[in-house]
């Protein structure tokens, strides 16, 4: 099982103002997928506050799975990916192209997220957009990759090869 958390990256949110939809599509296809939601925040953007966020809950060591819902455009309040870049030992960036790639079918205006994937410590930290349908398209593109990429993240001495 896939102990995941969910934080959502919203000023109106963790105000109060909005209803956490996004939030509420990860969940649902994450438990799709044999994982558990273990934590859930909104916060606001805020590029100090989202970076604590992401140490505390990888420090833990029981969060396999970090998703970020929020903050990946070029608006002057997105810092979601400063600040996931801030705390990340290595970069995943094919998570990031895979999902700017296929969202690109749908939209040009997927060219402008900044979304990061990226490990620190034993967890897998991936920004996903802001919007229900974003999340929901740039999730699916990933989720079958995710078991095995934090498997291999965690030590798994497997093979890569093609069906693994």
């Amino acid at each position: 099982m896939i102990k995941t958390a969910i934080v959502t990256v919203s000023d109106k949110g963790s105000a109060g103002e909005r209803v956490d939809e996004s939030g509420t599509v990860i969940r649902e296809m994450i438990e799709e997928m044999d994982a558990s939601v273990s934590a859930y925040t909104v916060i606001p953007d805020e590029q100090e506050l989202i970076a604590k966020t992401l140490i505390d809950l990888s420090e833990q060591g029981e969060i396999d799975l970090i998703l970020t819902t929020g903050g990946t455009g070029v608006a002057p309040r997105d810092v979601t990916p400063e600040a996931t870049l801030q705390v990340i030992s290595r970069e995943i960036p094919g998570m990031a192209e895979a999902m700017r790639s296929a969202s690109l079918k749908k939209t040009p205006h997927a060219m402008i997220s900044r979304a990061v994937a990226g490990v620190r410590k034993n967890t897998l930290i991936v920004n996903l957009p802001g919007s229900p349908r974003a999340v929901r398209e740039n999730l699916s593109v990933i989720l079958p990759a995710l078991p095995h990429a934090i498997a291999k993240i965690k030590g798994d001495p497997g093979e890569c090869g093609a069906g693994s």
